[in-house]
């Protein structure tokens, strides 16, 4: 048991369970998107059981049962790494009490997203419910990225330097960022990959809720290069880097917007589009939370990195 123990104790492997939350909450979203693209959104057709007799798919749903059951397999092994991640942040010695609720709160996001899965099924995929199932998971992502920043702190993080108004603007960044995706939601519910045939539709006009979001793309986009600017002038180095690379990201995902939209939709390409949100969500959180954290200044010169940094990735190089 102590082997156990100790082997849960470690910080390491603390480390890799919660960037395995962060990479099992993102598969969940791109398997999630598979679902609807296939058409294969009803093929369980309701919840908790595939069908009312069964609680896993038969022969008769044939593939699109198959797509749909997987996809709810997935959720027990999401749900498996973020139990192991609380039993991980109990067993580190000393114990931080702030590690152990962001485990918990990630655990508890699992079922509390596969609850809202259950309610697009119920609800017969209505597209307001959808949006709701991918916005929850966003949710889950951001509180598995603050518990894997976590297990890189020793313990309580040390006072921010990145002066007060370039704060600001992250958190506008970040409300923008999170605009976004929900605009980006009323899109998808707007357009023709309902997850089946019969769902109901939005019923915005297409071009128009598209236009907004782009144009929440473009200011996002414009915040962001004025972020990488305002840092790289006060000397805060993490954050720029971290901005820079959130710039790259948008940019890439901007792309793959475009091309999606002027070849009409295909679903691989509407799938990329889903990864990419998620990454770009990681990105803005990266340069959130790099602007609270103790960096180098323009005024105070490089900090001497601790030997646990030293042997740590930035932030930013997970994406």
């Amino acid at each position: 048991m102590n082997g156990i123990a100790g082997y849960f104790g470690s910080p390491r492997v603390l480390r890799r369970l919660a960037l395995a939350s962060i990479i099992a909450n993102i598969g969940i979203v791109v398997t999630g998107g598979a679902v609807r693209l296939t058409g294969s959104g009803l093929g369980c057709p309701t919840w908790p059981r595939c069908t009312e007799d069964s609680y896993v798919t038969t022969p008769e749903m044939g593939i699109y049962g198959m797509i749909e059951f997987g996809n709810r397999l997935l959720t027990f092994a999401v749900g498996l790494i973020a139990l192991l991640g609380i039993l991980s942040a109990l067993a580190q010695r000393p114990r931080r009490k702030s590690l152990v609720q962001l485990s918990i709160l990630v655990f508890l996001g699992v079922p509390a997203q596969a609850v809202i899965g259950g309610f697009t099924v119920l609800t017969d995929l209505n597209p307001w419910v959808v949006g709701l199932h991918f916005l929850a998971s966003m949710a889950v992502i951001a509180a598995a990225y603050v518990f894997w920043r976590a297990a890189f702190e020793p313990g309580e993080t040390a006072p921010a330097e990145t002066p007060a108004p370039l704060r600001t603007l992250s958190w506008i960044t970040t409300v923008v960022s999170a605009a976004v995706l929900v605009v980006g939601t009323w899109v998808t519910g707007s357009g023709p990959h309902a997850g089946d045939q019969d769902a109901k539709r939005l019923g915005f006009d297409p071009e128009s809720i598209s236009q907004a979001h782009v144009d929440l793309v473009f200011l996002l986009l414009g915040l962001s290069v004025a972020l990488w600017f305002a840092f790289r002038a006060v000397g805060a180095t993490v954050a720029a880097r971290a901005a820079l690379v959130l710039i790259a990201v948008e940019l890439g995902q901007g792309l793959i917007g475009f091309v999606q939209y002027f070849t009409h939709l295909p679903g691989i390409l509407v799938g990329a589009h889903m990864l990419g949100s998620c990454l770009v969500w990681l990105a803005t959180l990266a340069v959130l939370r790099a602007t609270r954290i103790h960096q180098p200044t323009a005024t105070t010169g490089p900090a001497a990195p601790s030997t646990d940094d030293a042997r740590q990735p930035e932030p930013v190089a997970a994406h």
